[in-house]
């Protein structure tokens, strides 16, 4: 079996959803298809559209976001991945903390409905995380508590810092992360592009440093804050999912471990690696050798699988391969740490259409 924790999904149902803010798809003179969101334009795209556009044969923004909008497509693409389930997520690009708070609700409560919507066709395979509007947090506790006890959403997406000037230690997130803990779901944290918020300087990062780089920063600040902000202390049974191999944590865990101490600020009660229980960390890293050594560091029982499925930098073979495991391992970081993290029956987890066909 195999559980996808990270994958986005595009839905044309929440997008033009405000006049500046968007946020917008847009196809340009060459043929290409951008997000825009404000001033800011997403300057990273797939191969497969690259080519198309190059070729000559790109989509037309029509056809475009109907292949999003089509849970059909994404059935397809699992089915070729050989994933049993996905648990998807607005892109990060959208999250509209920067945004005004009566913007910011509403449009969590149409990414929410949306992304319920498009799961409740394959509620076996598809599932979502919510979106909340952090910058508004007693509007967001609320909104939360109703994506997953009414729609079904196994947990909270949420970047990794600046929740419009608030960050994971703001004591006003409180409301929110207790929220969770009163769930029993984790929070599913992915940095996004801290450019969105610089008006009509946005695209003055040239070669995307604020999403290839600084998502890693922002998810390493996510664990950085919530251990030394004490809030892991006020909130023990706090459960956090960190992508992209945890930003930089597990490689850089031995310099946090030993400079916290010296913090004059610290608020944390125990040692840094005490808090370690708190946290998950996916395995989508592009080199084997840096996964191995993140199931080395941080154990098998803390990892989830997540390929950044939509994304540009997905990767697109299977993320265990060539790793040096147990089967029993294999079997936690493929699907049953999933399974227990967000309450998951695996009786009720539907099968890729080729293992269906018996052919795998």
């Amino acid at each position: 079996m195999l559980i996808d924790l990270h994958a986005h999904a595009p839905h044309p149902g929440y997008y033009n959803q405000h006049p500046h803010w968007g946020p917008f798809f847009e196809q340009h003179a060459d043929g290409d298809i951008k997000l825009r969101v404000g001033h800011w334009i997403l300057g990273l795209g797939s191969p497969e559209r690259k080519e198309a556009v190059r070729s000559g044969n790109a989509p037309k923004l029509e056809e475009y976001l109907a292949r999003w909008a089509d849970p059909k497509v994404r059935l397809a693409a699992m089915d070729a991945a050989g994933q049993n389930a996905q648990v998807v997520s607005v892109p990060s690009h959208c999250y509209m903390y920067w945004a005004d708070a009566e913007f910011s609700v509403r449009f969590a409560r149409k990414v929410n409905d949306t992304l319920a919507e498009y799961c409740a066709s394959a509620p076996d395979r598809l599932m979502f995380w919510a979106h909340a509007p952090l910058n508004a947090p007693h509007a967001a506790a609320a909104e939360i508590r109703r994506a997953c006890t009414e729609l079904g959403a196994k947990g909270l997406a949420c970047g990794g810092a600046n929740f419009g000037g608030l960050d994971f230690d703001s004591p006003q997130l409180d409301v929110v992360w207790k929220t969770l803990c009163d769930l029993d779901l984790p929070i599913f944290v992915h940095g996004y592009n801290q450019s969105v918020t610089w008006g009509e300087l946005s695209n003055t990062d040239r070669y995307e440093t604020t999403a290839i780089v600084g998502m890693n920063y922002d998810e390493t600040r996510c664990f950085w804050y919530l251990v030394s902000g004490g809030v892991l202390d006020r909130f023990p049974n706090l459960k956090v999912y960190i992508t992209h191999g945890g930003g930089f944590v597990p490689y850089q865990l031995g310099r946090l471990a030993q400079t916290n101490p010296n913090l004059d600020v610290r608020r944390n009660k125990r040692p840094v690696l005490d808090y370690l229980k708190n946290f998950y960390f996916d395995i989508e890293l592009h080199e084997v050798p840096m996964r191995q050594a993140l199931v080395e560091v941080i154990g098998a029982d803390r990892l989830l699988y997540g390929s950044n499925f939509g994304g540009s930098d997905a990767v697109r073979h299977d993320l265990t391969h060539g790793l040096k495991l147990s089967s029993e391992d294999l079997d936690k970081i493929r699907w049953k740490n999933a399974c227990e993290l967000l309450h998951l029956d695996p009786a009720k987890i539907g099968k890729p259409a080729a293992a269906q066909r018996g052919t795998t």
